[in-house]
């Protein structure tokens, strides 16, 4: 089953590489034919190597292998040598070590290129491409398998044909070899499931299954039920975001999710029910497991009842003490000893470091269980399964509560030991990490023993987690209970810290002045514990910005656009940086200026801290108020007021001390998503943005530096004016695009537009390729919604016979902005000015937090919500026409804002546009000069 746990360690048996399914005596076999009585102690140890495999002892059959693969080096028999490498590469394989099987396979590979050998090559590119797939590369997988035509979207769509020349699926083919076809078609399906492409994988997977292999039907409807599931949780997400972004399908979208959950039932009891005749313990464990996974996962669709769970972790509880001793039994001791009980509503999706109960086997069963698993693993000797064993053992004792916590602490540190140091294999190091940080808490250890340990967690997470959120895209869907606490629990510590060594500094202050006494090396101390802490939670923070942007994109193009060069080529003198952090303890918001000094505080109501639930609230009857604004009642400044004083007053004198200008935005959870230009302060009766330009961006260190200096003004016009549909939702025509283009045209008579009809993705595309635009301005509906799906901006319509517009998600924007002459950094400002986020999802507003980041533009302009009227066309061009003067992009949206602002100063303005509901939702994000 598809969670972060069984996906990286507890769960292998789901994660067997394809080609394993080939019985290992094929190699063996011919391998047998050639060598026989040439030299018989290397043959006792190829035979012996694949003895220890077939029980798990994958590295004794390395070594075994190694020997023989050494003896035969000596004879230069260059087949023999290749046969033996293939086991040798499995092995690596099994044990997890992907980037030793990919050096093997890549050898293999071009050894049977050179020798001819079309089979047995193909054989081999299907192998090299589950290595990468296992590296978290399954688009190199799947162009090594099949061969990719273009990229369109995140969901990889390629045409039909299979004329590839030289793939492995093209080899198995032509050479007529059915095993070799059925198993590359297998491992483009798990590479299509990794890419969150559940259609095409599914495609794949029936198609391998029409070939009636034998050998590979199990393990072939075991993954169609892990990729029916990865799909039916990703309909269930769409539901979850259509209820609330109002779209008509969201009940036809849960029922997806159910038809899917019940169809990856149906294949993991097919699978279970095959293993069972062949009497193969281990791939019954594996399908049993799925089952009950699945049981936990579709809980809500009651697909399975609760004696059928009872009788399947029975079946697999008795089936555990048969196993023969291997890694694959720890690991299933593990997952079974951390089941909720059935009727359980808590949401486990990281059993290793959530507090299960109660479990579904008693405590004294799943105790038994897990010193029966360490015994396993010491068995073996094999240190990977043996730190999972203690690790759950202290998890185990970590759960059960004050008199536990010691033993807790034993377990986890031995853990920590056996754990595979090696940078590529630390996915259990940052857990064992994490675990000794709250049991120290738990313990009331001192903040900074607790921050320590959870910064050794965080520094680990840190070196892996790009490998760890790319490589499946299933993670997105329990990231916030396995990644994001880490971040946000070292955060708050490193917070507290600072604040503690900022009081003392106080006191110690107060003593000076009282005593008239100066101890200087004590106060500088002091001040540089408390530097040093804000510097960490901010580093923390913006790390966790980075890995949720990275999560919900499920792409690198994060990666690529952290940016190298000084902070300072942005922050100015007059520009100061005001950061917010989310945690369970309150909201934290920390100024930064521009001497570098830096200050927190919590947002507080006669010193006490507010909890995030009651800021989340007081954010709701905020933007409601806003969006109510429209009526022609004169708007109630009230919640603003109240959040000016949460978030700025606390900074004020700061501000003004130092004559800041500007202030850039980065913000946290659900403070995304509204409009801090309306903000109002009641004693100087101006709202913020009249105080201060503001930027937003999701961190300085993703934010493209400098302003770029364009050769000429030219821009790209994209329009939609009609009504509109998507999935069943009417989006209303937009009556005033018409003259809001008009007054673009004006200001840049070098354009070029597509509108209605026309703006179709592939025409923008060409014209990208062939012309640079400085500005592309887009006058459409855009929805942000949980997941990248969801998010997207409406084009024109094909055709007159289809009911729905074409749209282009913010994926298809990226690759069709990379492809501009020029590059896409040679946009300087994309503007969206009729945009819509689901309010209260903060995960809608990661999708508008990361527009300009994912597209690779400098800068946009979006809204926060559609304001279909002529107030956007004198906003649009007020704003444009400053720009155009020399103002910072940041400035030019200030005054465009203050005039609607001062809509009664302005005859040729409408007076109720000075209402915040028509200019408060718009945002300027990334580069603010």
């Amino acid at each position: 089953m598809r969670r972060f746990l069984a996906v990286l360690f507890i769960f292998s048996l789901t994660c067997s590489l394809w080609l394993s399914y080939l019985p290992l005596p094929f190699s063996y076999s011919k391998f047998f034919q050639i060598v026989v009585a040439q030299r018989p102690q290397a043959t006792q140890q190829v035979e012996k190597g694949i003895n220890y495999y077939q029980i798990g002892n994958y590295k004794g059959a390395i070594q075994e292998w190694d020997k023989a693969l050494e003896a035969y080096q000596k004879t230069g028999n260059s087949a023999n040598i290749a046969i033996i490498s293939e086991n040798i590469a499995r092995g690596y394989g099994a044990l997890g070590e992907g980037e030793k099987a990919l050096e093997k396979w890549e050898e293999l590979v071009v050894y049977y290129k050179n020798s001819g050998e079309r089979k047995l090559l193909g054989r081999a590119l299907t192998e090299q491409a589950q290595a990468y797939s296992s590296l978290g590369q399954p688009l190199k997988a799947i162009e090594i398998l099949h061969g990719l035509d273009r990229v369109r979207t995140e969901n990889i769509e390629l045409k039909k044909t299979e004329s590839r020349k030289n793939t492995a699926l093209q080899i198995a083919r032509e050479e007529k070899d059915k095993k070799g076809e059925a198993a590359a078609l297998g491992s483009l399906g798990d590479a299509y499931r990794k890419r969150g492409n559940y259609d095409r994988a599914i495609e794949c997977l029936q198609q391998a299954l029409s070939i009636n292999e034998e050998t590979y039907e199990q393990p072939l409807l075991n993954s169609l039920g892990n990729t029916y599931t990865g799909r039916a949780q990703r309909w269930n997400l769409r539901s979850q975001s259509a209820n609330k972004l109002d779209i008509p399908k969201a009940d036809e979208f849960k029922q997806n999710a159910e038809t899917d959950y019940q169809e990856a039932k149906n294949n993991f009891q097919k699978s279970l029910e095959i293993a069972q005749k062949k009497g193969d313990s281990f791939a019954q464990m594996r399908s049993l497991l799925s089952l009950i996974q699945l049981s936990y996962t579709s809980r809500e669709f009651r697909i399975f009842d609760r004696s059928e769970v009872d009788r399947k972790i029975q079946e697999a509880l008795v089936l555990l003490k048969d196993l023969p001793n291997t890694r694959n039994k720890v690991y299933a001791a593990v997952d079974l000893t951390n089941l909720p009980a059935v009727d359980s509503q808590e949401k486990i999706t990281s059993p290793l470091t959530q507090c299960i109960s109660p479990r579904r086997i008693t405590d004294i069963r799943a105790k038994n269980l897990l010193e029966d698993a360490l015994k396993t693993a010491e068995e073996m000797n094999d240190n990977r399964s043996k730190s999972f064993a203690l690790g759950a053992l202290g998890h185990f004792y970590e759960c059960n509560g004050n008199n536990q916590y010691e033993t807790a602490l034993r377990y986890t540190r031995q853990a920590l030991l056996a754990a595979d140091q090696k940078l590529k294999a630390r996915d259990s190091v940052y857990l064992w990490e994490w675990q000794i940080g709250r049991i120290f808490r738990k313990q009331g250890k001192s903040p900074q023993e607790i921050a320590d340990a959870y910064q050794r967690a965080y520094l680990t997470l840190e070196e892996i987690r790009g490998d760890i959120l790319k490589a499946d895209k299933d993670l997105q869907f329990d990231f916030r209970d396995v990644i994001e606490p880490v971040y946000r629990d070292l955060a708050e510590l490193r917070l507290e810290l600072a604040l503690q060594n900022e009081n003392k500094l106080k006191v110690s202050q107060a003593r000076n002045l009282q005593t008239k006494q100066v101890n200087t090396n004590k106060t500088s101390k002091n001040s540089l514990k408390t530097q040093e802490n804000l510097d960490s939670a901010i580093q923390t923070i913006d790390s966790l910005r980075l890995a949720e942007l990275q999560n919900f994109f499920g792409n690198d193009c994060i990666l690529a656009a952290i940016s190298k060069q000084a902070v300072n080529e942005l922050v100015g003198e007059d520009t100061a940086v005001l950061s917010s952090i989310v945690v369970d303890k309150g909201v934290a918001i920390l100024l930064s200026l521009p001497d570098e000094r830096q200050k927190v505080e919590w947002v507080e109501d006669n010193g006490k801290i507010i909890e995030s639930q009651i800021i989340e609230s007081e954010i709701k009857k905020f933007r409601d108020g806003l969006k109510r604004g429209q009526s022609p009642i004169k708007y109630n400044t009230g919640e603003a007021e109240k959040l000016y004083q949460w978030f700025i007053a606390p900074f004020k004198n700061d501000l003004e001390n130092n004559n800041i200008k500007t202030l850039v935005l980065i913000q946290d959870g659900i403070l995304r998503t509204i409009p801090m230009a309306a903000l109002y302060d009641s004693k100087n009766k101006k709202y913020l943005i009249e105080e201060y330009a503001l930027a937003t961006t999701p961190s300085l260190k993703l934010t493209a530096p400098k302003k770029l200096n364009t050769q000429k003004n030219s821009v790209l016009i994209l329009a939609l004016t009609e009504e509109s549909s998507i999935s069943g939702k009417i989006y209303s025509a937009l009556f005033n695009v018409e003259e809001e283009v008009s007054e673009v045209k004006n200001l840049f008579p070098q354009y070029k537009d597509f509108v209605d009809g026309e703006f179709q993705p592939s025409n923008v595309e060409i014209e990208l390729e062939q012309n640079i635009y400085p500005i592309i301005h887009i006058a459409t509906h855009a929805q942000f919604g949980t997941i990248p799906e969801d998010t997207f901006l409406i084009a024109g319509r094909k055709n007159d016979n289809d009911p729905d517009n074409e749209k282009l998600t913010i994926d298809e924007l990226e690759i069709v902005l990379r492809k501009v002459k020029g590059g896409s950094r040679a946009i300087e400002l994309l503007t969206l000015s009729a945009c819509e986020t689901a309010f209260g999802d903060d995960r809608s507003a990661l999708g508008l937090a990361g527009v300009a980041l994912q597209s690779g533009v400098r800068s946009a302009v979006a809204s926060l919500w559609t304001v279909a009227d002529a107030s956007t066309s004198i906003l649009v061009s007020e704003f444009y026409n400053n720009l155009k003067s020399g103002k910072s992009k940041a400035e030019a949206l200030q005054a465009a804002q203050i005039k609607l602002i001062k809509a009664k100063e302005y005859p040729e303005v409408n007076r109720q546009y000075d209402n915040p509901y028509y200019w408060a939702p718009f945002i300027l994000i990334g580069n603010w000069l």
